[in-house]
């Protein structure tokens, strides 16, 4: 996969998940879309990512495509977690494809 084609997927599947929040936020009953709830846990993630990867790829023991390639399979799980959510929430009867 060139870094393009990564950053077009990322984009798409981003975009997914982005549809799945705004659907939670209007669930009265789902606090974590709180901004602060947001703010902290987004910093503490990017933190711990970052530093995390950059020691594996600098130690040798992933690529930066394979770092790529499982990005994107995080993606699809967290896409796929909203789906199930939402349809649960609807009560199972609903058919619902976020990317």
């Amino acid at each position: 996969m060139t870094v393009a084609e990564f950053q077009a997927e990322y984009i798409r599947l981003g975009h997914a998940i982005q549809t799945g929040v705004a659907m939670e936020m209007h669930e009265p009953s789902v606090h974590a879309t709180e901004p602060k709830h947001l703010r902290t846990g987004l910093d503490c993630v990017m933190a711990d990512l970052g530093s995390l990867t950059r020691l594996l790829v600098q130690k040798g023991v992933i690529t930066e495509a394979e770092y790529f390639e499982a990005i994107l399979d995080g993606l699809r799980r967290e896409i796929e977690a909203y789906e199930a959510r939402i349809r649960a929430r609807m009560g199972g009867h609903t058919s619902i494809h976020l990317g």
